[in-house]
């Protein structure tokens, strides 16, 4: 099983609605987890079965406290069930709880790491320093969105910048980065314009392909479930980004970087 990180470039691509959307499509059993740091959305956007608000005290923060006190980090005790078929860690509301989280975070990358499912993390936007540093050294694969416009691809290319020094004075030498962009999937020079641009920076990152950018699907989302969906633009495109995501981890596993 692989634990995957999702990091935004720059604002909000639509990294959240990404992750969620792709672990419901996902074709092993899978983990949503909410990491991040500023306070995400993942129980604002989903309800219990039944219609019931998430649990608040349940998720990443009780992940936390469990391993602060010395006790295994199970993480089944703190995913909770959504209406519509996810498993999901919640997160942080506020970004205090972030600090309240302390050195327990390598202990909560190992039991998102080494959980019997596959695990799809949003980590938020990335910072240098950002506490969710050892998740993302500790992931399969590292994944960026950023919008496919020219600030988006400035911020993409400075991102990856920070993220691959970091790499190079931590503990993990051969860390897999991709990249997705959000925009036209047709347009296929936007792709091939980002490949050079981030060459000539001395770069390394995979395409991943482009997500659509599909604001009728993104509204459909609200109530209908991904499957549902499956022939829209939006829906279309994260199968092609799981599949390509896939073979970038393959990779890494094979090499026995873990």
């Amino acid at each position: 099983m692989s634990l995957y990180s999702f990091v935004s470039a720059k604002g909000s691509p639509g990294v959240s609605l990404a992750v969620t959307t792709l672990t419901s499509l996902w074709n092993e059993p899978a983990v949503a987890a909410d990491l991040d740091p500023v306070g995400g959305d993942l129980a604002l956007r989903h309800r219990a079965p039944g219609g019931m608000p998430l649990n608040e005290d349940r998720g990443l923060v009780s992940l936390g406290a469990a391993l602060r006190g010395g006790h295994p980090g199970e993480l089944d005790q703190h995913l909770q069930p959504t209406e519509d078929g996810l498993e999901v860690l919640t997160g942080v509301n506020s970004p205090g709880q972030v600090h309240g989280l302390g050195t327990s975070w390598p202990h909560i990358a190992t039991a998102l790491r080494t959980y019997g499912a596959d695990v799809l993390a949003d980590c938020g936007r990335f910072t240098p320093g950002t506490p969710v540093m050892p998740v993302i050294e500790a992931s399969a694969a590292v994944v960026f969105v950023a919008r496919s416009d020219l600030e988006g691809l400035a911020h993409l290319r400075h991102r990856l910048g920070a993220l691959q020094e970091s790499a190079r004075l931590g503990t993990v030498p051969d860390l897999r980065v991709g990249y997705v962009l959000v925009g036209d999937p047709g347009e296929t020079r936007e792709v091939q314009d980002t490949e050079r641009l981030l060459a000539s920076s001395g770069l390394t990152a995979t395409p991943l392909g482009v997500i659509a950018f599909d604001p009728r699907a993104v509204v459909g989302l609200q109530t209908e479930s991904p499957r549902k969906l499956r022939r829209s633009l939006y829906i279309r495109s994260l199968f092609d980004v799981a599949e390509r995501l896939r073979a970038l981890a393959a990779t890494r596993v094979s090499t026995g970087a873990f």
